[in-house]
């Protein structure tokens, strides 16, 4: 019974997955040779892509955050104002 999960998990039986992602190996590789890609380089191009998403995410939490503070050096003395004038009523 185990051994039947263990294939359905899989998708058949272990050697002829095996088989089948050694084979599918073999042409991505080739593929990728012709294409100039490695493993490296393109472990490379991930991380970058990875790190300008950040910058880019970050940047726009600073700015943000910068027109939070521009706002509130405005509103935050006018609404002190506004709830001392509203206190001596």
């Amino acid at each position: 019974m185990a051994n039947g999960n263990i294939d359905r998990f899989l998708g058949g039986s272990p050697l002829s997955v095996l088989v089948r992602l050694l084979f599918i190996s073999l042409l991505v590789g080739a593929a990728m040779a012709f294409l100039g890609l490695s493993p490296r380089g393109l472990y490379e191009v991930v991380a970058r892509f990875v790190r300008s998403l950040g910058d880019l995410g970050f940047g726009a939490v600073r700015e943000v955050g910068q027109w939070v503070i521009a706002g509130a050096l405005i509103v935050v003395p006018l609404w002190l104002l506004a709830r001392l004038f509203a206190a001596r009523r």
